[in-house]
Formats: structure tokens, sequence, C-alpha cells
């Protein structure tokens, strides 16, 4: 998997981002647990993640890693509720269909969660996708997150009460399992 590849957000990735939020097919959006009406517009993305980019890691809300196949953006990994030094909830999306079910998430998230506990010094990473979208779950498992709680509940601003599966990598573990 040697054309995937790792890197810092942008500014001109923002627009990609947004992209892939607002002109997404409406099914695949519910699909992840999203509730179409609590979509922020292009300049509020826009905002709040250009609003990001300049802070100090111990100040910011969210942060994102852009997934690169060759010299292609193909998706992101973020993390918001960020608490520093203590823990962030996780968030993984491939852009286009064509990458997943490949192997290419996994390899990909593989990469990027090394990076959240660096930059933020974090004990642990928390991931809760809507527990009907399996692949996500599947990923997390292989990845060593441990299966902690399953909930109903609004995981997120943009999604609909749903059950979701809570899913906790600690630092210890994630530096066991990181080079599989």
């Amino acid at each position: 998997m040697k054309e995937y590849s790792v890197r810092l957000l942008e500014v001109n990735d923002i627009d990609r981002i947004a992209d892939y939020w607002l002109l997404s097919d409406s099914d695949y959006l519910t699909g992840l647990g999203v509730d179409l009406q609590k979509l922020p517009s292009r300049d509020d993305f826009r905002s709040m993640l250009e609003g990001q980019l300049g802070l100090p890691n111990e100040e910011k809300q969210a942060f994102a890693l852009i997934w690169m196949e060759k010299d292609a953006p193909i998706g992101h990994c973020n993390i918001n509720g960020i608490r520093f030094g203590e823990e962030a909830y996780m968030h993984l999306h491939l852009w286009n269909s064509r990458f997943r079910r490949k192997g290419a998430g996994e390899y990909l998230v593989r990469l990027s969660i090394p990076i959240f506990f660096d930059q933020f010094k974090l004990k642990r990473l928390i991931c809760m996708p809507y527990a009907l979208n399996e692949a996500p779950n599947r990923v997390l498992a292989k990845l060593g997150f441990e299966l902690v709680q399953e909930l109903v509940t609004v995981p997120g601003s943009i999604n609909f009460e749903q059950p979701v599966k809570k899913w906790v990598l600690s630092r210890e573990v994630s530096a066991k399992t990181g080079d599989k």
C-alpha cells in the first residue's frame, strides 16, 4: 500500500471536505448517520476549518489529516471533542467509493492514529460510528480498538439519533498494534 499516505490539512483541502459533505449522495450520507438538515453551509465549513488551522494544538477543537493516493487527496480523518493530553473523538471518511472495501481505509487509519496521539499527547482515541455502518466498525476492531459500549445517542452535531458502537484505543495498545 505504498501509494497511500497521510498529510496535514491545508487551506486548499477545505473545499474538498465541504464537497464531500455537501455533494455526496443523500442515501450514502444517511447510511453514515448524517441528518442532512444539520449539515453546515460551505461558508460555515470553510470558516470552522480555516479557524482551526492557525491555532496551536492545545487550543484546537478539531484537527484533520488528508488521506492521499499518490499525489491525489482521497479522504480525510479528523478528530474533534479534543481534550489535549487526554482524549479525542476520531472520524474517518474516504471520499470516493472506488477506494472503499479495498483495505485503504484500514491502512490510512493506521497511519493517522500515531499522528493524533503524538500531536495532541492523547491517552486515548474514541470513535463512535453508526452501528449499522459496518465498514468503520470492522476497521476499528482490526486496529485494536476495544468495543466498550453500544448505545443510542446523537453522536455529533450533524447526526440524527442512532445506535452507535463506542470504540476506544489507548496509547499503550496503539503502540503495541501500530506496526502490524
